[in-house]
């Protein structure tokens, strides 16, 4: 689908409508001439204007230079015979969009010289039509002094953010793959001596069984010592292991909320008591993407969290005051949702969602008490 962007300009500061009546103003100083002949002439300079300027936007190389003179040569003609000088406007907008700083620089210097040139050869053969413009000329090379600069500035601010996002996400994947190593170099080091050990002495053992069967019932002692040893540690590993708590996310939660300029409240009391660390885990990563949702989606001016730790289950409640979810969303399938529910329905929990003056989300997950009483293995 063809995007108004080619034509009229944005991210300029400027509203879309200013932009079409600058477009529409070449004819109302086009129909002022008397002659027919500088009527069709004025309409022909203005299609050829557009249609290069069209051009600039998709051509290559060298031909960009060509279809920018074209549209200076065009824009110094109409503001000489009909006083219509906002041609220069599109062409310092399209200036600062020229990623060459040589190239962007050339053009810059010879569009200001030529749109002064032509407004002081104007102003001296035709003061009387342009005083009235006064004002909208000023304007218009202020305009074509500044805005180059604002829309390259602009263009590289956007580059530079789209770039941290990237590496942002690079960052996220490494320490995703330094953790995965991490856990595997812990594995290894404490599993692999062990049962390397509990190898060699079944291998012993079923040796021993039919020459020394009192020795073999040793070994065999020592095989299932080894490996309840090692079942503990792996035990200690897993539950010693860094996870998000609640308490630390919910933190994180009120300064993007508030780093958004929305007020934050939060009520109940974000500890979980005796709640296994995988189920604490999965209901920070579903507040964190809830969080993410209010402040892309929302437009709220406010959000709310209750964390309630029931007798049978964990309710984690989302509120904002917002435009609620659009109608041509299904439900569960917009805005991480369905991620949402699936981290839930891993733990046997489930999401309800109200949109009615703002969105509500609560996070139902089954009240697991953790069992604190420690095993024995010695």
């Amino acid at each position: 689908m063809q995007k108004w962007y080619h034509i009229i300009p944005k991210n300029t500061g400027l509203s879309i409508y200013v932009w079409i009546i600058f477009c529409l103003l070449p004819f109302l100083f086009i129909f002022r001439s008397s002659s027919m002949y500088e009527v069709a002439f004025g309409i022909l300079m203005t299609l050829i204007f557009f249609l290069s300027y069209r051009l600039s936007f998709v051509s290559t190389s060298g031909w960009v230079y060509l279809w920018v003179s074209v549209e200076m040569a065009i824009s110094l003609v109409m503001t000489i015979l009909f006083g219509y000088i906002y041609f220069a406007l599109f062409l310092a907008f399209y200036i600062g969009n020229i990623r060459h700083f040589g190239g962007f620089l050339s053009l810059y210097i010879v569009h200001l010289t030529t749109t002064l040139v032509a407004i002081t050869i104007t102003f001296i053969t035709e003061v009387d039509s342009l005083f009235p413009q006064l004002p909208f000329i000023i304007i218009s090379i202020i305009g074509v002094i500044l805005l180059p600069f604002t829309v390259r500035y602009r263009n590289q601010q956007q580059k530079l953010e789209g770039e941290l996002e990237n590496a942002n996400e690079r960052i996220s994947q490494l320490m995703v793959l330094e953790e995965r190593e991490r856990i595997a170099r812990d594995l290894h080091d404490t599993l692999g001596q062990k049962l390397s050990m509990i190898g060699l002495k079944g291998e012993l053992a079923g040796k021993l069984v039919p020459k020394d069967p009192a020795r073999a019932v040793n070994e065999i002692h020592d095989i299932q010592q080894t490996a309840r040893t090692a079942l503990k540690e792996v035990r200690e590993m897993v539950s010693n292991m860094r996870g998000t708590s609640l308490k630390d996310e919910l933190i994180r939660v009120q300064q993007i909320v508030e780093a958004a300029e929305m007020s934050f409240t939060q009520e109940g009391n974000p500890v979980l008591e005796n709640t296994p660390l995988l189920v604490e885990n999965v209901l920070s990563m579903c507040l964190k993407e809830a969080a993410t949702n209010v402040v892309k989606h929302s437009n709220a001016s406010h959000c709310q969290v209750s964390i309630v730790q029931q007798t049978n289950e964990i309710l984690v409640t989302i509120a904002d005051d917002g435009k609620g979810m659009p109608e041509s969303i299904e439900p569960f399938k917009g805005h991480g949702l369905q991620g949402i529910r699936e981290r839930l329905e891993f733990v046997n929990g489930s999401l309800d969602i109200q949109s009615m003056d703002g969105t509500k989300l609560t996070l139902h997950v089954p009240n697991v008490i953790q069992n604190v009483k420690k095993e024995d293995y010695s």
